[in-house]
């Protein structure tokens, strides 16, 4: 099965690419739509900023910002992933259509979802991340493949425990979150170790400032969407030859053709 395109759609005043972009629920809606036809297999909704120092937002907020969207694009046939560490936001979005709950806490910000997730029976997506939302934080590893698959592991091991099937839980390292540049290339290197943990495996690169770095090395802010989109598809085809069920993307077409063409190469060799 080719790797899944995943599009990033923040419905938030504030995130780091295109915050207050998609703020409206009506323009939300729209580039919901226009992801889908760029190549975008299902729609990530988000209503809450993750980017270092964000200031949390309440769940009634989150879910005014996020619910009507996914309701307008559930009702469409899209596949929707909701993005949110509050439960109540997780129950309230898969009420409305959504058929995910991708937590980036990993049910740490609040055990409930792990509950929620259990109980709807939606897939759920659990990211590593250490010390949410504290900015300029700066963590070490020993060996940060083994140590952020051990605390992934960790973390599916409590979703089991809650009741959430393992045929629906879905592994994310965390690329940017808690971890530097190096960090990032390391988890990128030793990607078949998360292929391998027995879940499904998403990647979620898009436009981050590591890749910033590596394009435009003296001002990471001059590095342009384009480019980083460009260096996306690159992660999403080295995503793609290790098995990742999906990549989250910003921009879906060029993932989604990275996506085709090791697709291509992987079903040639098997009929070798």
């Amino acid at each position: 099965m080719r790797t899944q395109i995943m599009g990033v759609l923040n419905v938030t005043p504030d995130s780091f690419s295109d915050g207050g972009r998609y703020f409206d629920a009506a323009a939300a809606v729209d580039h919901g739509r226009a992801l889908l036809a760029a190549g975008a297999d299902l729609i990530d909704v988000g209503g809450e900023s993750t980017r270092p120092g964000a200031v949390r937002v309440p769940a009634e907020e989150e879910i005014r910002r996020v619910v009507p969207v996914i309701e307008r694009l559930a009702a469409d046939g899209a596949l929707i992933s909701v993005d949110t560490m509050h439960a109540a936001t997780a129950r309230a979005a898969v009420q409305a259509g959504a058929a995910i709950i991708n937590d980036v806490s990993a049910g740490l910000s609040e055990p409930e979802m792990l509950r929620v997730a259990a109980d709807t029976g939606v897939d759920l997506v659990l990211m590593h991340w250490r010390g949410h939302l504290v900015a300029g934080a700066h963590y070490t590893y020993d060996d940060v493949v083994a140590d952020v698959r051990r605390e992934l592991a960790g973390r599916i091991d409590a979703a089991l425990r809650a009741g959430v099937a393992a045929a629906r839980i879905i592994v994310d390292p965390g690329l940017g979150f808690a971890k530097n540049a190096e960090h990032n290339w390391q988890l990128l290197a030793g990607i078949d170790a998360f292929a391998d943990m027995g879940c499904r495996l998403l990647v979620a690169a898009s436009r981050k400032r590591f890749l910033a770095s590596l394009i435009s090395p003296q001002d990471p802010q001059a590095a342009t969407e384009a480019e980083r989109d460009a260096a996306t598809a690159a992660i999403t085809a080295v995503s793609a030859r290790a098995g990742a069920w999906a990549v989250r993307v910003h921009e879906p077409r060029s993932s989604r053709i990275a996506a085709t063409v090791v697709h291509a190469i992987d079903t040639a060799q098997e009929g070798r």
